[in-house]
């Protein structure tokens, strides 16, 4: 059960990600596991797999999400992106929030991964708050022409909270 307040960035994050009962999805820094919550109701015989570097992010998102892991529906792992293993065209959605590599470095590899391990006809959803509302631009198109490189269509979606602040998300897909 969901406890406390859920941060707007996150309710948009997941409504925009359109989770379906069957759906495979990879979540990455996934923190104390507030997201993959909201996507575990969306999901029948769906799973949510969910990464983070921080061994506690990950002790946190276990037990928030106790009876997903113990139904099977959700998995939690200690791992950087750059090196988890998953089989190639293992997830129909792959999302991050706020996960700030795609627009502060080069995020060549990552990108490649996430690639591979998307399915036909899945989506990749990076999704952002802005730190300022002059920088949503900014990062939609460090972001964006990172994962185009890559082959990949993007689209952008743009939000705002309740307080005004903006919301961005950089889709992607095969083409």
């Amino acid at each position: 059960m969901t406890a406390g307040p859920i941060p707007e960035r996150l309710l948009w994050a997941v409504e925009t990600l359109d989770v379906r009962p069957a759906d495979r999805v990879l979540e990455i820094g996934c923190g104390r596991g507030v997201a993959a919550e909201l996507v575990c109701e969306r999901l029948a015989e769906g799973t949510i797999t969910a990464v983070d570097r921080s061994d506690k992010a990950i002790e946190a998102a276990e037990r928030r999400n106790a009876a997903h892991v113990a139904s099977g529906r959700a998995v939690f792992r200690v791992a950087a992106l750059e090196s988890s293993a998953f089989e190639d065209d293992s997830f129909d959605k792959i999302f991050a929030v706020n996960v700030n590599l795609f627009w502060t470095r080069s995020p060549a590899a990552e990108v490649g991964l996430l690639r591979r391990w998307l399915a036909p006809g899945g989506g990749l959803y990076l999704f952002y708050e802005p730190p300022g509302a002059g920088r949503a631009e900014e990062i939609a198109a460090k972001v964006g022409s990172a994962v185009a490189a890559h082959g990949l269509v993007t689209t952008v979606l743009t939000g705002r909270t309740s307080a005004s602040a903006p919301l961005v998300c950089v889709t992607a897909s095969l083409r």
